[in-house]
């Protein structure tokens, strides 16, 4: 889930223990244009304090003022529209043609937002199912393949890390790499067998395994919701991820790295049991061309060629993947 999102359970959670009345709002449908996508949180305290976001802004000052008047909603789930008619999509900021449909639920110490977050914080994927003629809270685990569904009686929602990313090296680019990827909803892998970067790695939530990097890969089973980025500039280290890493489902394997290093480590993999379309899957150099030099700089370009490709955008820099290369020694 969003990490964004995450914060707002939290908050949310925060709030009812502490005597608060919080109304917390799901975009579960969306027409045209919109400003954020299906599955979206926003929580609103009975005093105005609001987490989150459904919009642009409007809608969230408009569900402030209900809740702070009490009229929101009052002791079970509601549904509601915004943006219907062309000037209410113009009065709450909403883009030309745009509505959503929001599910506004009453929280309490009943809403599952303990056990919910509790499951997340251990990694597991989480279904949270919402009754909404009685306001009853179920929690049960969730698979890969579920989404947010609406029937107009049952909310369903999924919540957890759907993503994974495995980073090979514990340097300061890793840092910064993993950080930021925690951010956009990655679940974090270290892999460094190295005992003086290993000893020296420090990013909360981001586990560190010590094994060879072929081994992890492949005990991982990573699937399409996968990323492998290799990062520590020795051969010994990187290729041996890549070559389990490029015949796995994974979205996106990177290596750090010049042009000519690519090059060359290219036709070293070529010398294994890899077809050609899967040396091609290689992004590498990794990351957009952006012209970063900073390791946080490197770290933004990777994410956001991470993030094209997650979101199946096509830019300037992933038209050509790779070409297939024969075995051979760079000239």
């Amino acid at each position: 889930m969003d990490s964004v999102d995450l914060q707002v359970l939290r908050s949310a959670r925060d709030w009812v223990k502490t005597g608060h009345r919080v109304v917390m709002a799901t975009v579960v449908h969306t027409w045209g244009s919109s400003p954020r996508p299906i599955g979206a949180l926003t929580a609103i305290r009975d005093d105005g304090l609001v987490v989150g976001s459904v919009s642009g802004g409007c809608v969230e000052d408009d569900m402030i003022a209900q809740v702070r008047a009490g009229e929101l909603v009052k002791d079970k789930p509601a549904t509601t529209q915004y943006g219907v008619t062309a000037d209410e999509a113009k009065r709450f900021g909403l883009p030309c043609g745009g509505t959503l449909e929001l599910v506004l639920e009453p929280l309490n110490r009943d809403s599952g937002l303990d056990e919910l977050l509790a499951r997340v914080e251990r990694h597991e994927l989480v279904m949270r199912r919402l009754d909404m003629e009685s306001g009853r809270v179920t929690i049960g685990p969730a698979k890969g393949s579920d989404q947010l569904a609406f029937d107009g009686a049952m909310l369903v929602t999924v919540h957890g890390p759907r993503w994974r990313l495995l980073i090979i090296g514990a340097g300061q680019l890793s840092t910064y790499l993993a950080q930021m990827a925690q951010a956009l909803d990655y679940q974090v892998t270290i892999c460094d067998p190295r005992e003086e970067y290993a000893e020296g790695w420090n990013v909360p939530g981001a586990e560190l395994r010590r094994g060879m990097p072929d081994d992890v890969v492949t005990e991982m089973n990573l699937d399409g919701h996968s990323a492998v980025v290799t990062l520590t500039h020795d051969p010994k280290l990187d290729d041996m991820a890549l070559l389990e890493a490029l015949k796995s489902p994974a979205f996106y394997v990177g290596a750090i790295g010049s042009k000519k290093n690519n090059d060359a480590r290219r036709k070293r993999l070529a010398e294994f049991d890899l077809a050609q379309e899967e040396i091609a899957r290689l992004h590498g150099p990794v990351g957009l061309k952006i012209g970063s030099k900073t390791p946080p700089e490197i770290a933004i370009a990777i994410l956001a060629e991470m993030t094209a490709i997650r979101n199946d955008v096509r830019l300037p820099e992933l038209a050509d993947p790779g070409k297939a290369t024969a075995p051979g020694c760079v000239s």
